[in-house]
Parts: structure tokens; C-alpha cells; sequence
């Protein structure tokens, strides 16, 4: 019987097959390129394929450059829709930031003139105020002076 050390120092001698396969990968060339070595044994493949004769061809390349004529005129519309979409919401924010600027330009004049209208407001109300009191004073200094 094998004691734990013998063990292990087998395992570390002996590679295991999954280690094998890792290290050591063998290829077989026949498999990864059937058409280098043909095998005499096997029947060849390319005789009994139906040869493509030039009409098959063109009709597959007339549906080739038919599909690729709707997907370029596909990609035209959508770029020209996307285009489109652009400007008009560049257009759209060029109109919102004037009517914005408009519209702030004529608050700041309403700010402004009423400000200037409550100025004068308050004035003329200190000044009725001022008026009434140096009319109350002036009439209070007319009473002393004059002696009864």
C-alpha cells in the first residue's frame, strides 16, 4: 500500500492525461484541411457538386447588388431623416433661446420702469409727508408768535 508521499511524488512524476492533452496537443493535418491531402479512399467531392453555370451566377449577383441597392437607399433615408430631425430641432432650440433672450430683455424693461415709477412714488409721498409736516410746524411757530 501506498503511504500519502509516494503518492503524490507519483502523480508529479507521471503526467496525467489531462496534462498530456495540454502540453502535448496532436494534430492531425488531414482533419484541419480536408482539400491538401485528399484521401484516395474517399470519393472526390468536387466531381459530383453540379458545376454553377454563368447565368446562376449573374442572377445571384443581380440579387446581391439588388439587396445592396435597397440597404444603401435604406441608409440614405434614414440619414436623411436623421439629418432633417437635426435641423429642425437646432432650428427649434435657435427660436426657443431668441424668444427666451426676448422675453428677458422685456421683463428687465418692466423690472426696470417699475422700479422707477415706485422711486417716484415713494417721493412724492415723503414729500406730502415733509410738506404736511413743515406746514404743522410752520403753523405751530405762527401760534407762539403770536401773543394773544
Amino acid at each position: 500500500m501506498e503511504t500519502g508521499e509516494e503518492a503524490q511524488l507519483r502523480r508529479h512524476s507521471h503526467p496525467t492525461n489531462a496534462e498530456i492533452l495540454i502540453t502535448r496537443p496532436e494534430l492531425n493535418p488531414s482533419s484541419t484541411c480536408p482539400e491538401s491531402t485528399p484521401d484516395l479512399d474517399e470519393p472526390n467531392l468536387t466531381e459530383s457538386k453540379p458545376a454553377l453555370n454563368h447565368s446562376q451566377i449573374f442572377k445571384a449577383l443581380e440579387v446581391v447588388e439588388r439587396d445592396s441597392l435597397a440597404i444603401a437607399e435604406s441608409f440614405t433615408s434614414l440619414f436623411a431623416s436623421l439629418r432633417l430631425a437635426l435641423s429642425e430641432v437646432t432650428s427649434n432650440s435657435v427660436d426657443h433661446m431668441d424668444c427666451f433672450s426676448d422675453a428677458s430683455g422685456r421683463l428687465q424693461e418692466s423690472v426696470l420702469d417699475a422700479a422707477t415709477k415706485g422711486n417716484r412714488y415713494i417721493n412724492s409721498c415723503l414729500r406730502k409727508i415733509l410738506r404736511r409736516n413743515v406746514d404743522m410746524l410752520d403753523t405751530a411757530v405762527n401760534r407762539l408768535l403770536r401773543f394773544p
